[in-house]
């Protein structure tokens, strides 16, 4: 087991006393690091009885994924229900706008409804962390729609804390990348499909098995731009030409390697000035 240093110790008493100043907790979860820390810690210090959590088997969520989900919670003994989001079917969604994100979130809070009047004494939770708030991100306008609760960015937990703190406890994807859902791959205005998300899925596990752990396959509708960390680019080049057949072999007319490297929220960039403008 890892040390935490006093910093993280004394944010993590605060974290105590946020959960344990509540009856019981529904955590809207997705196997990512940050809800899981959440749900862990809501098992943790509220009891199992009182710490339910809630993934929904969508599209653009990656296979993997729910299935690292599923074993979290067989592994810490918590209590987990799952949902289907429809969001793909909203036109306000799959027209993939700017605030694509606001209406993914709608579609999951109001889902949690009818979790939640089962538990009604219950605080619905989400894996807010405290860094989320430096970035355009229009789901958390949903998550306010809602009431919904975010302990981490709450006791002001940022994410190199929230993965200390993830370490500390051995959870088992406490380095894991981040994996955002996979219709963040899709350029804003370009309409969101169900082969679009398989496509950018096996691509991506395709690059996996390859040995890029940390990958974006954009999908740009006939060809793909390949994203990994700067200090893997030169590696990636120089298998373009395997690289290239397989993705080919997945339906994209051709892939591109983007020479920059992997940057979290790059597509974000396009609509800045829009959103500076819009405030």
């Amino acid at each position: 087991m890892s040390v935490l240093t006093i910093q993280i110790q004394q944010k993590l008493g605060e974290l105590e006393k946020w959960y344990k100043s509540r009856k019981g907790s529904i955590v809207a979860f997705s196997g990512g690091i940050d809800s899981t820390l959440v749900l862990f810690l809501a098992r943790k210090f509220q009891g199992r009885e009182n710490a339910v959590g809630v993934i929904s088997n969508s599209e653009s969520l990656k296979k993997k994924d729910f299935e690292l989900a599923q074993e979290i919670c067989s592994q810490f003994d918590i209590y987990l229900e799952i949902i289907k989001t429809n969001e793909l079917a909203d036109e306000r969604y799959n027209v993939n706008p700017v605030n694509r994100c606001f209406f993914c979130k709608e579609h999951l809070y109001s889902d949690l409804s009818a979790v939640k009047n089962k538990y009604p004494d219950f605080d619905v939770l989400n894996g807010t962390n405290f860094d989320d708030f430096g970035d355009y991100r229009p789901g958390l306008q949903a998550a306010s729609n809602h009431e919904i609760l975010s302990p981490m960015a709450d006791c002001k937990i940022a994410k190199e804390e929230l993965r200390q703190l993830a370490r500390y406890f051995e959870l088992p994807n406490w380095d894991k990348p981040a994996s955002p859902c996979l219709s963040s791959r899709i350029p804003y205005n370009h309409v969101i499909t169900r082969q679009k998300l398989q496509q950018v899925e096996d691509a991506e596990n395709m690059l996996n098995e390859m040995g890029f752990s940390d990958v974006r396959v954009r999908h740009y509708d006939s060809y793909g731009k390949i994203e990994v960390p700067s200090e893997e680019v030169e590696r990636l080049v120089l298998m373009q030409d395997e690289v290239t057949a397989r993705i080919t072999s997945l339906g994209f007319e051709k892939c591109v390697i983007d020479t920059e490297g992997l940057v979290s929220g790059k597509l974000n960039r396009a609509i800045k000035n829009q959103i500076n403008t819009s405030n």
